[in-house]
C-alpha cells in the first residue's frame, strides 16, 4: 500500500508539472504570436509609408529631369543666337575697317550706325584706344573687356541651370533607391514573420521573430533618417 501511495503522489505530481509546462508553453505562443501581429503592424504601415515616398522622389526626379532639359534646350538656342551675334558683330566690323581704309566716310558713318547697342560700346572703347596708332591695342572690339552679349551670358546661366536641375534630380533619383531598398528589406521582414508561423518548435519561431524584428528596426531607422518629400 505504501508503494501504491507513492506511485500515485509521483504521477500526480509529473500531471502537474506537465500542465505546468503546457501552460509556460502557451504563454511563450501567445506571446510570439503577439511579437508576429505587432511586426506584421508595423510592416504594412512602413510598407506603405516607403512606397509613397519611393513614388514622390521618383516623380520629382523626373520633374527635375524635364527641367534640365528644358532649360538646356533654352541655353542651346540662346548659344546659337549669340553665336550669330558675334558673326555679324565681327562682319560689320571688317566691313567698318574696309570702308575706314577707302576713305569712304559715308560708308563708315553707315557701318557705325548699323552696330549693335552691346557693340557700340566695345566699339567706342577700342576706338579710345588709338588703335591704329596703338600695338598694343586689342585687335578688335570683341577683345576688349566692355565687349558683352546678351545671348551669350544668358545662354551661360540657362547651362548652368540645367546642370543644377540634372544635378537635383540624380539626389532625388538616389533618395527614391534608397526607399525601393528600405522597401525591400520590409519584404524580407514580412517573409520571415511569416515563416516564423510555420515553426512549431518555439525557439526557433522565437529566432526568426527576433531576426525580423531586428530588420524592421534598421527599416525603421532609414525611414527615419532618409528625407521626406
Amino acid at each position: 500500500m505504501p508503494e501504491i501511495t507513492s506511485n500515485i503522489e509521483f504521477a500526480h505530481k509529473v500531471q502537474e508539472e506537465g500542465h505546468h509546462h503546457a501552460a509556460s508553453s502557451d504563454r511563450w505562443a501567445r506571446r510570439a504570436g503577439v511579437a508576429e501581429s505587432v511586426v506584421l503592424s508595423i510592416v504594412a504601415v512602413a510598407t506603405a509609408w516607403s512606397g509613397y515616398q519611393a513614388a514622390k522622389w521618383d516623380a520629382l526626379s523626373s520633374k527635375q529631369y524635364t527641367l534640365a532639359s528644358l532649360a538646356n534646350d533654352a541655353a542651346q538656342e540662346k548659344a546659337t543666337l549669340a553665336g550669330q551675334d558675334r558673326l555679324y558683330d565681327i562682319v560689320t566690323f571688317n566691313g567698318w575697317v574696309a570702308a575706314r581704309t577707302a576713305g569712304n566716310n559715308k560708308l563708315v558713318a553707315i557701318y557705325e550706325h548699323r552696330f549693335r547697342t552691346e557693340y557700340s560700346v566695345a566699339f567706342q572703347a577700342w576706338q579710345s584706344l588709338d588703335p591704329f596708332h596703338n600695338p598694343s591695342a586689342p585687335p578688335g572690339p570683341v577683345f576688349m573687356p566692355e565687349y558683352q552679349n546678351a545671348n551669350g551670358e544668358e545662354a551661360r546661366k540657362l547651362a548652368e541651370e540645367a546642370r543644377s536641375y540634372f544635378a537635383q534630380g540624380v539626389s532625388n533619383r538616389e533618395i527614391g533607391d534608397s526607399y525601393v531598398k528600405v522597401t525591400v528589406f520590409l519584404a524580407t521582414v514580412l517573409f520571415l514573420t511569416a515563416l516564423s508561423q510555420r515553426f512549431e518548435l518555439l525557439g526557433s519561431r522565437v529566432a526568426v521573430i527576433v531576426v525580423a524584428f531586428l530588420l524592421l528596426m534598421m527599416s525603421t531607422y532609414w525611414i527615419v533618417i532618409l528625407p521626406r518629400a
